[in-house]
């Protein structure tokens, strides 16, 4: 017992420096942290909506210790414009998660690199090159093939009464329509299990990366390896860049042998002229690497987000019967439309800004570093501290947004807002220097997939006595996902 009053002492000494440090460095405020662990007790299991309401008592610029990491909380757009705009270079740098080091990730991504210049070169690339319009414009002929096939798929489950698993139907096609658009190639295939190991390394890849792992925010562990996240990515990361690199050296073969034979509209074609040009300082792994950035991060936030499109829609009717008779009056009795018809359409835009508004696939948002010490509305952000921007309480802040609970699209029909990095009240791909490259091809799976499945059918739950509940329910990782998968039945329109 005579030990106790030390342990107090020693506690209470503890206490004391802390907040002396926090006045010396006039840090910004934030729930007074536990010794070793810090905050991450509170965080809980949805930790995007824990912060949200600490927010609105400790401020839109909030500090919390995650174990021995130091993080900033952004929660308004005016401190998110300060943080990605104004001060844009300081925070451009990356927060790396140990299960992003496997295969050397890290060192090679465009996602993690720090703003150099192998990162400007693949960031011209993407920009110039792989998603620009008329790259886009050139492969939409082959995502209409696979939206083609969602829809063949949805008519069967029409026609047998079966209920379509939308997470499933849209994780499918999403790989699909990235497929033909990267490597002119499929995926995987409805109601079939020849191709379910590759789907099983694109959902391994991006469930590790979503794990919380102790060793990222207590590094003395990383060695250990403790809940083997970086032995398991090394496993994920490998399989899926041995295809990669495998489509790329086919591709690479069959122009040597083939030097006169019509290049496809894809962009590993984009990649072996990049490569045989050598007009880049950049290595074959460069661009191995951001091929998997681009299929794993699109793959899982685009299925989210269809399944969150697919959930709102259902979930009011109203809504749906709107988007069906807007669909109707642009597209007639065609059943896939081109993707130019999209700027016709303002009010399915306005559902995909509502959804991304209440849902944004990546609520934190890709973690920032603080590449120096840099002064932020009065208050000191130090060099090393990981900063996160909460997309999904800015979505949900009633002082921008009128019923911010409510799916409301109509609320996007007299208002220029977008999407697109210039609109800080809506920030689901990010902004500035690191908003998604990807941005524009995960734009056109968005409003057409979304549109090939409301246009064609009328849809029913499979079992709605606990319909809200369900839609309400939240799964925290690398997307947020529903909670318990939407099941809905098609119906074709009489």
């Amino acid at each position: 017992m005579a030990s106790f009053p030390l342990l107090a002492a020693l506690f209470f000494i503890a206490v004391s420096c802390l907040l002396s440090f926090r006045r010396r460095r006039n840090l910004p405020p934030g729930p007074f942290p536990l010794p070793i662990i810090g905050n991450m007790l509170q965080l809980g299991a949805k930790p995007h909506q824990t912060f949200a309401k600490l927010s609105n008592k400790y401020g839109p610029l909030m500090s919390i210790h995650l174990g021995s990491l130091y993080t900033v909380i952004v929660s308004s757009p005016e401190m998110a414009k300060e943080i990605l705009h104004k001060h844009g270079q300081v925070f451009s740098g990356r927060t790396i998660a140990q299960a992003v080091h496997a295969c050397d990730h890290d060192k090679i991504s465009m996602g993690f690199l720090p703003v150099g210049g192998e990162w400007r070169d693949m960031r011209k690339i993407c920009k110039e090159q792989m998603f620009s319009h008329q790259s886009m414009e050139a492969s939409q002929g082959l995502r209409k093939q696979k939206l083609q096939q969602l829809l063949d798929f949805a008519r069967r489950c029409s026609e047998e009464g079966r209920a379509v698993d939308i997470r499933e139907a849209a994780f499918i096609t999403t790989l699909n329509l990235m497929s033909a658009t990267l490597f002119s190639m499929q995926a995987t295939e409805f109601d079939s299990k020849v191709t379910l190991e590759f789907k099983e390394i694109i959902e391994g890849v991006a469930t590790i990366v979503g794990v919380p792992n102790f060793a990222d925010y207590f590094p003395v562990l990383k060695p250990f390896d403790p809940q083997g996240v970086k032995r398991r990515a090394d496993a994920y990361f490998g399989k899926l860049l041995t295809k990669i690199e495998g489509y790329l050296d086919e591709r690479i073969q069959f122009r040597k042998a083939n030097p006169n034979a019509p290049k496809k509209d894809d962009f590993l074609e984009t990649l072996v002229d990049i490569i045989q040009a050598d007009d880049y300082n950049l290595k074959t792994d460069h661009l191995t690497h951001l091929m998997l950035d681009l299929f794993v991060g699109g793959s899982e936030t685009n299925t989210t987000s269809i399944e969150w499109i697919m959930s709102e829609l259902v979930m009011n009717p109203d809504k749906m019967e709107k988007l069906k008779a807007e669909l109707k009056s642009v597209a007639g009795d065609e059943k896939i439309m081109d993707e130019s018809q999209m700027a016709n359409l303002p009010y399915l835009q306005a559902v995909i800004k509502e959804v991304m508004r209440i849902h944004p696939p990546g609520p934190l948002l890709l973690p920032r570093k603080a590449e120096s010490d840099q002064m932020v509305n009065g208050y000191m952000i130090p060099k090393g501290t990981q900063v996160l921007i909460n997309a999904w309480a800015i979505g949900r802040d009633p002082s921008i947004w009128k019923n911010p609970d409510s799916f409301e699209p109509e609320r996007f029909l007299n208002e220029k807002i977008d999407f697109k990095g210039q609109d800080y009240e809506l920030l689901p791909f990010g902004a500035g220097r690191r908003v998604c490259p990807g941005m524009p091809l995960a734009n056109r799976i968005l409003h057409m997939t979304a549109a090939t499945l409301v246009h064609n059918f009328d849809w029913k739950l499979e079992d709605d006595s606990s319909a809200e509940a369900d839609h309400a329910g939240e799964l925290f990782g690398l997307a947020v996902r529903r909670a318990v998968p939407l099941r809905i039945i098609p119906v074709v329109k009489p």
